[in-house]
């Protein structure tokens, strides 16, 4: 061992600090969130700060509540974890005071502070409004797929309801026909495989019974869906799978890429979140106009118009969901829109002039077409009826202006890309890439206050540094 550093002796006497504090540096995180949570009113944001009269003293929820901010901040997310932290972490130890609850202390706190909690979430978002961490007023808007404590094989909807019933059918009539076979044998041998094939069967039965039963259950369900362990997480689509778990919108600062907004839906779609999401920004930003932009999931008529009325400029591609160009045929943007004789001009140069007015759910359409369509040179590139008829929404000029902005502006949606979906990434990674810890719409949007409110603080301590942000929250 000569020529290297060498350890000291294990039984060696060691005089340590006397004092917890000497082990915190003044720049360590710890230090923020000491200064955060002591500055906050829990009794206003609805924790439990009264003691109980009688029986063993509780712990404070300040106490709880830095353990768990703590623990979000360094990756670690488990009450049984937490636990051990608190009493091997010096720096834990010095948040708490050396004071080390068990595993179920934490894990109740969580579960029953859950409102709470959210708002301490959102305390710390208007704290960096008030240090003016948002005067662009400008957010990227988009949502992400987060994995369920329930696992795939535990959730139903009725195609693979449907196609579990015919696994077990065709299991079933396999054993069937070995047991045929088996039959034919007449040895000791054939008769033990042949009772176990009648117990496999009469097991496949069972499973029959009870996939039947919930399947009564599932079809009562207003989306056709169940989970077993958790009861709220649905099925989604991702790209290039599925995964069962929640869909976590959020509105992310373009400057400082900080989460002013989030929220947790079982929705597997982002089409009716855009106006929801922004008014929930624009009203914690504090600003009268907002600039958003959102991907091509968002495109939803109603929703653009709602953000439009309320003084939100929204940016965001236009889907195309006609099926004609994929035929080879001409799409509606190839009809340059006449505003000034409310007619459209097609390909061929004829005019489509208004013909009625339609009604396609709670949306006003007027019907567009000519008299000249059959006997067009270009009508087998353009329509496979007699006529081609447009349709045009009442408010489409909204839509109008929005692609003429965002065409005005393409590098947006590189901008979108490199802002919402760093925290998404982020946060997946603090996870560990894995599924939530806590079960119901309810709790999960607890836990992810957690995440959030644990991201923002180590993007707040990373743009203005530790001791300038603990003396803005003192301040």
């Amino acid at each position: 061992m000569t020529n290297f550093i060498e350890g000291t002796c294990r039984s060696q006497a060691t005089l340590f600090p006397e004092r917890l504090e000497d082990y915190v540096s003044e720049e360590n995180s710890a230090r923020v969130i000491d200064v955060f949570i002591d500055e906050l009113d829990l009794t206003a944001l609805g924790f439990k700060t009264q003691p109980a009269v009688i029986g063993r003293p509780a712990y404070h929820p300040a106490t709880l509540l830095k353990i768990y901010v703590y623990g979000y901040l360094n990756r670690v997310q488990s009450s049984r974890r937490l636990e051990r932290e608190a009493q091997r972490n010096v720096e834990l130890m010095w948040l708490t005071g050396r004071l080390a609850p068990d595993f179920k202390t934490i894990a109740d706190f969580r579960r029953n502070s859950g409102q709470a909690i959210q708002k301490v979430c959102r305390e710390f978002v208007l704290i960096c409004r008030k240090l003016e961490l948002f005067t662009d007023a400008f957010v990227a808007i988009d949502g992400s797929k987060f994995k369920a404590v329930n696992n795939r094989d535990r959730n139903f909807t009725e195609a693979k309801m449907k196609r579990r019933l015919q696994e077990v059918d065709e299991s079933i009539a396999r054993y069937l026909s070995q047991m045929e076979s088996v039959d034919r044998l007449d040895d000791k041998q054939s008769k033990q495989q042949s009772e176990r094939l009648k117990d496999k069967i009469v097991n496949l039965k069972k499973e029959v019974k009870r996939l039947k039963e919930l399947e009564k259950e599932m079809l009562q369900s207003p989306d056709k869906q169940i989970s077993l362990t958790d009861p709220d997480a649905r099925s989604m689509k991702t790209r290039g799978s599925g995964i069962v778990g929640y869909n976590v919108q959020a509105a992310a600062d373009t400057k400082h890429h900080l989460i002013v907004t989030h929220e947790v839906t079982n929705v597997g779609n982002d089409r009716s979140a855009l106006y929801s999401t922004a008014s929930s920004t624009k009203e914690i930003i504090g600003e009268d106009k907002l600039d958003v932009v959102a991907d091509r999931g968002y495109y939803n008529g109603q929703e653009i118009l709602d953000c439009e009325q309320s003084q939100m400029t929204v940016f965001i591609p236009k889907t195309q969901t006609s099926g004609n160009q994929a035929k080879g045929l001409f799409g509606k943007r190839d009809f340059k829109w006449i505003a000034v004789d409310n007619e459209y001009e097609c390909p061929a140069g004829e005019r489509l002039r208004w013909q009625c007015y339609a009604k396609d759910k709670e949306k006003t359409l007027s019907r567009y077409w000519s008299s000249k369509c059959p006997s067009c040179s270009m009508r087998k590139r353009c329509t496979t009826g007699k006529n081609r008829r447009v349709s045009r929404w009442e408010h489409e000029d909204v839509l109008d202006r929005v692609q003429a902005g965002l065409e005005s502006k393409p590098e947006l949606m590189r901008i979108r890309r490199q802002t919402v979906e760093h925290p998404f990434g982020t946060i997946k990674i603090w996870m560990g890439w894995t599924h939530f810890q806590m079960r119901t719409l309810k709790h999960v949007s607890t836990e992810m206050s957690l995440h959030v409110l644990s991201y923002n603080l180590k993007r707040a301590m990373n743009i203005m540094g530790i001791k300038p942000l603990i003396a803005a929250i003192q301040a």
